[in-house]
């Protein structure tokens, strides 16, 4: 299986680095995603920084130029609204939809309307300085960059336009303080079109347990339909 994986809020495709050793080992093609304006070395144009639909283009030209076999697109948490707006467009490329402790956004939501006052709180604070960058919080890896503002707070549009029905799973990271996916997880879990898998150690599941989450995403069953 081939994997294009999406980082959430500040982290690049290096995140997923020891998921995508284990995955490689198992014979399985990893590309990591680090999303423009999140490059190590900054943004080309601070000035202008990217939105929402800037990271969906950038993560559809990867799926678009993939080639065939079947292909896992992964999203943790921002990270799943991007995957949502990937698959709206490419549903027919994918085989797997997979979000990882990640935001699942039905037409019109945003980030900023689906996360908890914790993160709205987060997100304040961290544009004070300019309002078009938050800043880095406390206790991220010193690779993470200030994110982009406008990709929190824009609305995504779905057409939902029929086609092939993928795989989709959700992996909780369980419960942890602030979290805004613990009614989606149990209501994920009661619907029969969703897997639903917890590796309980917190919000950021690829650096905490690596092993765990590989082993999920490398038993995930051919998508059938």
């Amino acid at each position: 299986m081939k994997f294009v994986m999406v980082p959430g809020g500040w982290q690049g495709g290096w995140v997923f680095d020891s998921v995508a050793a284990k995955l490689h080992r198992g014979g399985h093609h990893v590309e990591a995603v680090t999303l423009s304006g999140l490059e190590l070395d900054g943004p080309t144009d601070p000035d202008r920084p990217p939105n929402l639909d800037a990271h969906i283009d950038q993560v559809a030209d990867i799926v678009s130029r993939s080639g065939d076999g079947p292909l896992a697109l992964c999203g943790h948490s921002y990270g799943g609204m991007v995957i949502a707006g990937v698959a709206d467009r490419l549903g027919d490329r994918l085989d797997q939809l997979v979000f990882i402790d990640a935001y699942v956004p039905d037409d019109r939501d945003s980030c900023w309307s689906l996360t908890s006052d914790t993160f709205r709180d987060l997100f304040i604070a961290g544009a004070h300085a300019d309002g078009r960058w938050v800043a880095v919080p406390d206790g991220l890896d010193p690779r993470a960059r200030p994110h982009p503002m406008a990709s929190f707070i824009q609305s995504i549009r779905l057409r939902g336009k029929p086609g092939r029905t993928l795989g989709r799973t959700f992996i909780s990271g369980g419960t942890w303080p602030g979290s805004p996916f613990v009614t989606l997880t149990e209501r994920l879990r009661q619907d029969s079109s969703w897997r639903v898998h917890e590796i309980p150690v917190g919000h950021n599941i690829a650096r905490r347990d690596p092993h765990s989450l590989a082993t999920v995403l490398g038993a995930l069953p051919p998508n059938s339909a």
